[in-house]
């Protein structure tokens, strides 16, 4: 049975002129779910008694847990439990701009980057589209705040689980959804070129973030085994024609680990890499964790790398640190649950 946070209004619409109702239902459906955020059929009060009962037949309703939350200044980290006991994280950083969540699409991942915790667990199952929305509906509830942007790169590949990423979007982006804009929506993939070929003829606003990590396939190779599939050559060229079919820009995003990727000559070889490309480069301080042997680039090596794309005509910005005091890296939370 279909969850009601699963389905698109365009869906919902369908649904209703096959069972031979009226399409508005599916308006008056989404504004009992995300505008009076009810969590039961029965409190639909301007729906028929056989409308609902057609509803509680057809789709359930129900939600994920909080399990677990973490508070550290401006980020707070939380653990959701799934309906089969699996669990994934997502994590709200609050920014001047407002609050930014950063969602999981995939019980595990199989990418298996040697830098991440989430990595470390092998894929279970891709994530259904409720229980993206869900994550995020949970947090502004828990919180009582309005999430304003939302990134796609907590555990999980996202193109790894396209169809229902997609689904997604288009419920969070929708304006009788969670109403979030297109230009406030980032997916980050590790670099699944055919998916970049498809993602940039789905004709939408969103931005795309490439997980880069390395300015070259031989240190590449070593930590992204994606690499050894999809070069960087090839990666480079799919995003190069997202780039051409979007005119959009996309950002470069490049985790900084001591003594592997992060040298002058590293700056200088991404800086050649990228040029002439509609790119900005987001350098990220690594999250350390107990179990990974990686470690964080030093602060004044991190100004340097940065200089030094600067001075290569690279746009480039390093990014705030959240989290570093809680179990903010990707699938720290989880990890630890996994091992109790």
């Amino acid at each position: 049975m279909n969850n009601i946070y699963g389905i698109t209004r365009k869906d919902l619409a369908e649904y209703f002129f096959n069972i031979g109702d009226k399409v508005f239902r599916s308006t008056q459906v989404y504004d009992w779910l995300y505008k009076k955020r009810v969590n039961s059929f029965s409190l639909m009060s301007n729906l028929k008694k056989e409308v609902i009962e057609k509803l509680s037949n057809d789709f359930s309703i129900d939600t994920i847990e909080i399990k677990k939350v973490e508070h550290d200044k401006d980020t707070y980290k939380f653990l959701f439990k799934l309906n089969d006991n699996n669990f994934v994280e997502a994590v709200l950083m609050q920014h001047d701009y407002g609050n930014s969540v950063c969602v999981s699409s995939e019980v595990g991942c199989n990418m298996g980057c040697r830098f991440c915790e989430s990595g470390r667990l092998k894929k279970v199952r891709n994530l259904e589209s409720y229980e993206m929305v869900l994550q995020l509906l949970l947090i502004e509830n828990y919180l009582n705040i309005r999430i304003s942007s939302v990134v796609v790169m907590g555990i999980g590949e996202p193109f790894d689980n396209y169809d229902n990423l997609m689904n997604f979007i288009r419920i969070i982006n929708d304006d009788l959804g969670l109403a979030i804009g297109a230009r406030h929506i980032t997916v980050s993939t590790c670099g699944l070129v055919p998916k970049i070929y498809d993602f940039a003829n789905e004709n939408l606003q969103v931005n795309l973030a490439l997980s880069l990590h390395a300015p070259n396939d031989e240190i590449r190779d070593k930590i992204m085994p994606i690499n050894k599939v999809y070069s960087v050559s090839k990666v480079i060229a799919a995003i190069s024609d997202y780039i051409r079919k979007t005119n959009r820009r996309v950002t470069i995003e490049y985790v900084m680990l001591n003594n592997v990727n992060d040298s002058v000559n590293d700056a200088i070889s991404l800086a050649k890499l990228l040029r002439g490309l509609n790119v900005y480069v987001n350098l990220i301080p690594y999250n350390e964790t107990n179990t990974l042997e990686f470690k964080k680039s030093s602060k004044e090596q991190i100004e340097l790398f940065y200089t030094t794309l600067i001075k290569n005509g690279i746009n480039v910005t390093i990014r705030r640190e959240f989290g570093s005091k809680i179990s903010a890296a990707c699938g720290q939370l989880r990890s630890k649950e996994a091992n109790k």
